[in-house]
């Protein structure tokens, strides 16, 4: 054990620190505060239902019917306990605080990556807070977009896998590989993962030309076997994630238009709509934030106070000065004094790498002389090109149009978490380069030089002529003055008001490129001590580690800091319903649904906290549901098709705006109902015009392909007297008593998913098929009984005994990997 520790101390001292550091950036985690995030708070709306019922029986439904009229929870919350990276998972998220553990997994995975690369501990460590300190990283954490920033945290582990997997250790780096991935897809963000994919194709490609070149192609295939493999056994860890959210991406907004409608008015046939997916694109420019935190003026909340030339243009016009930062921040609230002058519709903060990386980086260019730095550039500009999106469309609609999945992303300028893991590895390696010194000091000086010349040139002509250089205008400009002209009433006040903003504009690009150019420097400094070998390797480690700290550190702070958290308390107080859910509560109904039109019911989640909702807030709704609200809500709401989906109660604001009102309609079909007439129509098109007017409590939209499920001959006239009653509830599994003197048609107001919905009479599996677009319908038998739908999808079931063969696999190659490496150890 002693020995253990001499060789792992160090490391156990760097976790240790690792840990303190996180704990000391989020302090107020420790004082029980929680840290406010818009998304996790959307989460909590959306899992509502899920949750209620986990703590009832134990287990997750599989099914919710809070949101958009009912859909499959596999992309909201679901349990997979036969798959072992839902323990690791789960350890994390126990034993530290949100979001410690997020910003401790960035430090782990990056801290192995450089271990895997033979840096040596100290530089290990500061290439570690590099990654992980990288603003976006925290942006997202700020935001609530968990399951992106787990995903991020394991990019660089698997990294290592690979890299040692190349480096001949073909076992031990494969199973690495394999326990890295499957923690990575098991996150549930396929949109990271597949941005890791791309990379680690061109690292592929590197290899391979080496190999052909050097004459190892025996030693690349095997590595390459070893990592297939090891990706097999982690997709198949995640058999069940994967199987369901393919089978459910087919069916959502991600997947195949079924209108014909929408082709031929230019809307993509398959994954998402062009404009939609390039809606956040990264301005060319706009990379200068990689260097100069604030060049495209921050974040676009960024507050004005009355010292900026805003407030000063304000004081100058009679505001008093206890009333200028109010008055700043209304003009800023109606977004006519945002200080990002970007081409996103917003922003939460610029991508900075930091200073002293960028400029570590374009000397990396110079001095490193390992492969893998083609791979860094290529992999980097590849990630850069791409996240243009609209601005380089010639790339962008390659890989859009004719690269497998690409169409089903958005927010391409995420791609940027690739050049973000990337820059700081070339960064530290540059300094490993230079300590081992093997190449001509006097090179690396001029090296050196270069690099200095390279970046403290650009940020010294963004100091000395900010204006030559960068617009500093938005594109939507005259539209700004224009609002601030019927805000002011004044033209030549708004014009004032205008010039004062691009100052202050200036002023933020100015102030932070001066900041980076210190750190530049001193970052050169220490790259000058260590070519002359005038301060001891691990003391310029440690300087470096430093340096970098305080650097990340004070634009992290701008963005995620203490005033982020708050009491949980304050975080309930958005789930304490209103008098109108009250009242709408009390309603003992097992089933109905609520709209609600006091939010923006469509993209928030908030009221299905309380009630099963049409309305709800997810990136992958059903497309068959999306296709209904763009025509059936998008001008006016169809009462017909409020009927069918049972939507009992409307939530409205009263005339003044200031409390809500509840419209109690009488006139819904209920939980499902028997109908006289099938209207038959042949394709997805005269479906959804059939359900733009007519009346769902007596017919019902079907297409003619599932005329086979339904025998003519049995369904006569109808029998008024008969009743088809809700019996149980379950989100999913829902029982239902019901009488008919014949066989009749029933339609229930459930939504269509055929992947796992069965229906059974009296425990015998009947078929079923869709109705009015998007409900399901039968043929009931005639007689008393008793019928079930349950949401039995195999995808799931099946999946997760994939899951739980591969997991003790995963164990044991772990196991047995560890044990070869050990005795390696021994015999060196």
């Amino acid at each position: 054990m002693s020995n253990w520790f001499k060789r792992n101390g160090v490391h156990v001292a760097i976790i240790v620190f690792f840990i303190v550091l996180c704990f000391v950036y989020f302090s107020p985690a420790i004082q029980g505060k929680v840290l406010y995030q818009g998304d996790v708070l959307q989460a909590k709306a959306m899992q509502k239902e899920i949750m209620d019922y986990t703590i009832k029986d134990g287990k997750a439904p599989l099914w919710t019917n809070s949101m958009f009229g009912g859909m499959p929870a596999f992309q909201i919350w679901a349990q997979y306990p036969k798959n072992v990276t839902s323990y690791f998972i789960r350890f994390f998220t126990s034993v530290f605080p949100n979001p410690v553990y997020n910003v401790l997994l960035y430090l782990l995975g990056a801290y192995l990556l450089f271990i895997a690369l033979k840096v040596r501990p100290a530089l290990a460590l500061a290439g570690a807070i590099a990654i992980a300190f990288s603003s976006y990283n925290f942006i997202i954490i700020e935001a609530g977009h968990t399951n992106k920033a787990f995903a991020i945290a394991f990019f660089a582990p698997i990294l290592a896998g690979v890299l040692l997997t190349f480096r001949g250790r073909y076992l031990w780096g494969a199973m690495l590989t394999a326990l890295f991935l499957a923690i990575e897809i098991r996150a549930n963000h396929i949109q990271m993962t597949y941005y890791l994919f791309i990379a680690l194709l061109i690292l592929a490609g590197i290899e391979l030309y080496h190999a052909i070149k050097n004459k190892t192609l025996p030693a690349f295939t095997k590595s390459v076997g070893y990592l297939a493999a090891a990706v097999l056994l982690a997709a198949a860890v995640n058999a069940g994630t994967l199987w369901v959210t393919y089978e459910y991406g087919q069916e959502t907004i991600r997947g195949k238009s079924n209108l014909s409608q929408d082709a031929n008015a230019g809307k993509p046939s398959s994954g998402l709509d062009r404009e939609y997916a390039y809606g956040w694109s990264q301005g060319v420019g706009e990379t200068i934030t990689f260097l100069i935190p604030n060049a495209y003026g921050g974040e676009s909340g960024h507050k004005l106070d009355k010292d900026s030339e805003v407030g000063k243009t304000l004081a100058a016009k009679g505001i008093p000065q206890d009333q200028l930062e109010g008055a700043v921040q209304q003009l800023q609230q109606y977004g006519l004094l945002n200080t990002y002058w970007g081409d996103k519709p917003f922003t939460s903060g610029p991508y900075y790498f930091g200073a002293v990386i960028c400029f570590l980086f374009v000397a990396g260019l110079f001095i490193v002389r390992d492969r893998i730095k083609w791979w860094i550039v290529g992999a980097t500009l590849l990630s850069l090109f791409l996240s243009f999106g609209k601005n380089l469309p010639f790339i962008s609609d390659l890989f859009f149009d004719y690269f497998p999945l690409y169409n089903k992303f958005r927010a391409v300028e995420s791609i940027l978490v690739i050049a973000g893991l990337l820059f700081p590895v070339l960064a530290i390696l540059t300094i490993q380069e230079i300590a081992e010194g093997k190449q001509d000091a006097k090179d690396l000086l001029k090296k050196t030089l270069y690099s200095l010349y390279i970046t403290g040139g650009i940020l010294l002509l963004i100091i000395l002529l900010p204006s030559v250089f960068l617009g500093f205008k938005t594109v939507n400009h005259e539209e700004v003055l224009k609002g601030l002209t019927q805000a002011t009433g004044d033209q030549g006040f708004a014009n004032s008001l205008a010039s004062a903003l691009i100052e202050d504009r200036v002023s933020l690009a100015r102030t932070d490129a001066f900041r980076s150019l210190i750190f530049v420097l001193i970052g050169a400094g220490l790259i000058w001590a260590l070519i002359k070998k005038s301060i001891k390797q691990e003391y310029v480690y440690g300087l470096f580690a430093i340096v970098i700290l305080i650097d990340m550190w004070g634009v992290d702070r701008r963005y995620l800091n203490n005033d982020k958290f708050v009491d949980k308390s304050t975080i309930e107080q958005n789930f304490k319903p209103r008098q109108v859910d009250e009242l709408i509560l009390r309603d003992p109904s097992l089933d109905y649904r609520v709209l609600d039109l006091t939010i923006n019911t469509f993209s928030s989640a908030n009221a299905s906290y309380f009630h099963k909702t049409i309305g709800g807030y997810h990136a992958a709704k059903l497309k068959r549901f999306q296709e209904v609200l763009d025509k059936q809500f998008n001008n006016s709401i169809n009462e017909d098709v409020l009927d069918m989906l049972n939507t009992k109660y409307v939530i409205t604001n009263d005339e003044k705006g200031q409390s809500q009102r509840i419209q109690n309609r009488s006139t819904t079909c209920g939980n499902a109902w028997f109908v006289s007439n099938i209207l038959y129509v042949k394709n997805a098109d005269e479906e959804m015009q059939g359900i733009s007017s007519f009346n769902p409590s007596k017919e019902a939209i079907v297409d003619e392909s599932f005329k086979p499920l339904i025998d003519g001959k049995k369904v006569g006239a109808p029998d008024p007297n008969a009743k088809i009653t809700l019996t149980d509830y379950h989100p999913d599994h829902l029982t239902y008593d019901y009488t008919a003197g014949k066989d009749m048609i029933a339609v229930f107001a459930e939504i269509w998913y055929d992947k796992g919905w069965n229906a059974y009479v009296d425990g015998e599996k009947i078929p079923y098929f869709r109705a009015n677009y998007i409900l399901r319908a039968a043929q009931l038998p005639g007689g008393n009984h008793k019928l079930e739908f349950k949401f039995e999808p195999v995808s799931y079931y099946a999946g997760e005994n994939i899951s739980l063969a591969a997991s003790i696999l995963l164990i044991g190659g772990i196991g047995f990997a560890g044990y070869k490496e050990r005795k390696k150890g021994i015999k060196k």
